[in-house]
C-alpha cells in the first residue's frame, strides 16, 4: 500500500552557488553522493539539483518535511543501470520506519533550469495515536 508521496522541483541555479562552497555541498549530501555527482563533470550541477530535489520530496512522501531530518542521511544514487536509487542512515531511516515505509520508488528528471524528483513510498500504514 502507498503509505506516502512526495514531488518536489529545484531551480538549478540554486546548486551554482553551493558549488562554489564544498563546506554547504559536505553538510547537504553523503560523501558517496557527492563524490558520484562530481564524477559526472559539466552535468553535476544538474544531478545534485535532482538529488536535492530527492531528499525535498522524501521529506513529503514521509509527512513532515525534512524538520528533523539531516540531509546526508539520504543517498541518492544510481545503480549499475542508471536507475536512482534511495539510501537510507539515521534520523532519515527512523522517519521512513514511523510511516511504515518497507519500499522507495524514485524518480528523477532534469532539464537546463530545473530538477524534478518523485518518491513513493510503500509499507504498512501506521495508526496515528488518538490522545
Amino acid at each position: 500500500m502507498i503509505v506516502g508521496i512526495g514531488l518536489d522541483v529545484v531551480h538549478v541555479n540554486r546548486l551554482e552557488h553551493w558549488k562554489k562552497t564544498p563546506a554547504l555541498l559536505s553538510r547537504f549530501f553523503h560523501p558517496d553522493e557527492l563524490s558520484a555527482a562530481m564524477s559526472r563533470g559539466n552535468s553535476a550541477i544538474l544531478s545534485l539539483a535532482a538529488r536535492f530535489a530527492a531528499k525535498e520530496a522524501f521529506g513529503k512522501a514521509v509527512g513532515t518535511g525534512l524538520s528533523g531530518i539531516t540531509l546526508k542521511n539520504i543517498m541518492v544514487v544510481n545503480n549499475h543501470n542508471g536507475k536512482p536509487c534511495m539510501y537510507l542512515f539515521g534520523n532519515a531511516l527512523e522517519a521512513f520506519e514511523r510511516v511504515g515505509g518497507r519500499t522507495i520508488h524514485l524518480s528523477l528528471t532534469h532539464e537546463r533550469d530545473n530538477a524534478l524528483a518523485m518518491v513513493v513510498i510503500e509499507g504498512d500504514p501506521v495508526e496515528p495515536d488518538h490522545q
